[in-house]
């Protein structure tokens, strides 16, 4: 009997737990509606977003989002899909219109480069000194490998305000769109949204072309270019 009701008690937590989990999930568009910049970017976005989608012929609530930014072409790509087995469909492809650094990984604190590899959205804020920024969690396991140990650096975002000394910045008018849509990933469910960040778009023959230019002075650059050469 004791076990019977161990069992129905966890049965019972589990359950309140993804209930709880839903109702968060569901209601984080209303909470970041309740600040000012992010409520206001629903206003003048939301309508828009959903005529945009309708012209492409995408579902409106989506539910997955992709993102990825190439950092020699100075843009940035919002993928999305409505269910898990369906293939990304890209949306919208957007200016990056700053850039810290060069090419190549961000290693430590105050090097002012923007990190590449593959990262998650872990932050929404909606009172960013940028308008609004989203952040990323820089550094993930590989950075925490190749980086300085004691000082790898931090706090990247994709914000606002097409200032920066390390981040991902795009326009304010862009920003609220990214900001909404991610927003609506998240309360349709999405804890994890991917964000990928490459040096180039390697399919645009100039990226490559400077790539391997590039190539002579970085030997990690090098090597995986010999690594996908073979894929």
């Amino acid at each position: 009997m004791r076990y019977l009701l161990i069992v129905a008690a966890s049965l019972f937590l589990h359950e309140t737990a993804k209930s709880q989990a839903a109702a968060s999930s569901l209601n984080f568009v209303e909470y970041q509606k309740s600040f000012p910049r992010s409520g206001d970017a629903w206003k003048r976005k939301e309508d828009t977003l959903m005529k945009q989608f309708q012209a492409k012929n995408l579902k409106w609530p989506f539910k997955f989002m992709y993102v990825r930014s190439f950092k020699y072409d100075s843009k940035m790509e919002v993928w999305v899909k409505s269910e898990r087995s369906e293939k990304y469909q890209l949306f919208k492809t957007y200016k990056v219109c700053a850039l810290a650094g060069t090419l190549g990984p961000k290693r430590m604190m105050g090097d002012f480069q923007v990190p590449e590899g593959f990262y998650y959205i872990n932050e929404f804020n909606p009172r960013s000194n940028y308008h609004l920024s989203l952040g990323l969690n820089y550094p993930n396991a590989s950075d925490k490998i190749l980086s300085d140990s004691l000082q790898p650096g931090g706090d990247i975002y994709i914000h606002g305000s097409c200032v920066t000394t390390g981040c991902i910045p795009v326009n304010d008018d862009q920003i609220e769109e990214l900001y909404v849509l991610a927003s609506l990933a998240r309360s349709q469910g999405q804890d994890f949204i991917p964000v990928h960040i490459f040096p180039i778009q390697f399919n645009n023959q100039k990226s490559v072309d400077y790539l391997a230019k590039y190539l002579k002075d970085f030997p990690e650059y090098r090597k995986m270019s010999e690594e996908l050469a073979d894929v």
